[in-house]
């Protein structure tokens, strides 16, 4: 029988990038994205959006935050029908939420929790609050049927992505493993350049992105950009 799936976007404010990150003249404004998934089984919510931060980095990323309850709210859902929470890494940004769900399952790559705990990475009360309930996983992980986890490192060492099969094709919910579609985009060109043997030179692209094709995508998803990825010859 196949798993009856949803995935809703649920947008948790927004942060400044300063040119000197962004590569660009000005500043850049990015959106910061978190995702929940129905499944028979139960809910995940895929990151829980901006943490409170030290004077320093509010300052640095000036960001604006949508209260996560707000946004599970117009979902039509509270925090206490989530069933379980998965980061796809423990920077500010993307765990912010976590101490709301004391006592829920925390899905991280024991890498990524061990890289947290060591000091100077993220702000500390926002991964060792009262009542966390971490779920450590070492790789690839399947959470329920159909609904995977897969390292994707990169970004930081223990980053991972989310994949569920669903009845209209499978989504892939990447965090931060490519900052935007386009740099997907990117890399699953220059993944078929070298499968059709191009010639070097060329561009290289993340192992681990043959892992997350395997699954065949119907559509990518990411924590700081709205736009999508969909195959070409979808």
């Amino acid at each position: 029988m196949e798993k009856k799936t949803a995935v809703r976007r649920l947008d948790l404010g927004y942060f400044v990038r300063p040119a000197s990150e962004a590569g660009t003249p000005q500043p850049r404004v990015e959106p910061v994205l978190a995702y929940l998934v129905r499944r028979e089984e139960g809910l995940v919510l895929f990151d829980t959006g901006i943490g409170a931060a030290d004077p320093e980095t509010e300052a640095h990323y000036r960001p604006r935050r949508r209260r996560l309850e707000a946004a599970l709210a117009a979902a039509g859902v509270t925090r206490a029908d989530i069933s379980l929470v998965v980061n796809c890494h423990l920077h500010f940004d993307h765990c912010g939420g976590n101490p709301l769900f004391r006592d829920k399952p925390i899905v991280v790559q024991a890498a990524e929790l061990a890289a947290a705990r060591r000091g100077g990475y993220t702000i500390e009360e926002l991964v060792d609050f009262p009542g966390a309930n971490y779920e450590e996983v070492t790789g690839e992980t399947e959470l329920w049927p159909g609904v995977w986890i897969i390292p994707t490192p990169g970004h930081t060492e223990g980053h991972q992505s989310l994949v569920i099969q669903q009845n209209d094709g499978t989504v892939v919910l990447a965090g931060q493993a490519h900052d935007f579609a386009t740099h997907f985009a990117s890399e699953d060109l220059a993944r078929r350049a070298a499968l059709d043997g191009l010639e070097p030179p060329r561009p290289t692209y993340q192992p681990w992105l043959e892992r997350l094709l395997a699954f065949d995508p119907r559509r990518v998803l990411f924590a700081h950009d709205c736009s999508v990825w969909e195959p070409s010859n979808q």
